[in-house]
């Protein structure tokens, strides 16, 4: 009786892709608009690769450019790592997104633990509504409220604040010194409200007999959260974060450009890989290096990603993305 039902088992689980699209043919056509979309956006575009390793210029069409254009090798790499901005835009590349992968991670766990606990949920659901709110605002909106609070004549901080204290005004956008703290502010003030919704889905989803066993047991809600919670939170963390270290190297863009108002005093802190490839398009005109740019962020990032997971699959291997 055992043999024949391993025998049914094996049989059932042996019969590979073709057995698994018949069976679930609707769910794979619902999956093909998707497929395609990302075909067309993601992959087709990649064949631009090619344009980093040639010294591009115009020849008619787009294709007939990339044909008849000169092959420059590894030129456009050389010439993009002696610049004097290669080093400043990749460490602050790295340097803002490692603090805001470490301050993503920490301050919407702890808000939305705190929602979890609070009493009265139609409170929390408010508060939850007006922290979700900054991340459907683009971020010229966002540029503008910004130039508004540190505007050096008509600002609010300078006109009310520090003309209050009987103190010069500052020169916002001419003092690189404030702006990592203003910068990492404005991310987490945008994005913060998101990542609330995805942990606070996550806590919701937690069994209630554990705490219930927890509190007969007489823990307190610290250690509750502290015991049960975190712990149960952690692979969507680790996911999270996996997801924020293989986009390292990428920037994001209206932040960077458009809340420091492109001011060219301030580059030395807010200019990243993102900013410099789009103004070397917008000045110089230089596709090939804007793609060889583009082609280092890319492939580092890929690097980074399948190297954390790795390290993740080493420690945990249930915990690792893929």
């Amino acid at each position: 009786m055992n043999r024949s039902n391993t025998t049914i088992i094996s049989a059932s689980t042996n019969k590979g892709f073709i057995y698994e699209f018949k069976k679930n043919l609707p769910l794979f056509i619902m999956l093909l608009p998707g497929v395609i979309l990302l075909i067309i956006n993601n992959y087709i575009p990649m064949a631009g690769i090619v344009i980093a390793f040639k010294r591009y210029r115009f020849h008619g069409n787009f294709f007939s450019s990339i044909i008849k254009s000169e092959w420059a090798g590894f030129k456009n790499f050389e010439f993009f790592f002696k610049t004097p901005y290669a080093y400043q835009i990749t460490r602050n590349t790295i340097l803002y997104n490692l603090a805001f992968i470490i301050l993503g991670l920490i301050v919407p766990v702890t808000f939305a633990i705190l929602l979890n606990e609070m009493t009265n949920k139609r409170t929390a659901k408010l508060y939850q509504s007006v922290m979700f709110l900054p991340y459907f605002l683009s971020w010229i909106i966002v540029s503008y409220l910004a130039y508004s609070l540190f505007s050096i004549e008509n600002g609010f901080i300078n006109k009310t604040i520090i003309a209050a204290l009987g103190m010069e005004p500052v020169k916002w956008y001419f003092e690189p010194k404030h702006w990592p703290f203003i910068l990492t502010f404005f991310q987490l003030w945008k994005y913060t409200g998101y990542n609330v919704v995805v942990y606070l889905a996550a806590i919701t989803g937690i069994d209630n007999e554990y705490f219930e066993a927890a509190e007969i047991d007489g823990a307190s809600k610290i250690q509750q959260v502290w015991y049960i919670t975190v712990p149960l939170l952690r692979s969507l963390m680790i996911i999270m974060t996996l997801l924020a270290v293989g986009r390292i190297f990428n920037a994001d863009f209206g932040l960077f450009y458009n809340v420091p108002r492109n001011s060219g005093q301030l580059y030395p802190v807010t200019d990243v890989i993102d900013t410099y490839v789009y103004r070397a398009l917008r000045n110089t005109n230089n596709i090939s290096m804007a793609t060889a740019a583009g082609t280092y962020q890319a492939v580092v990032g890929c690097i980074t990603v399948f190297t954390a997971n790795y390290i993740v699959r080493k420690i945990d291997k249930d915990k690792a993305l893929f």
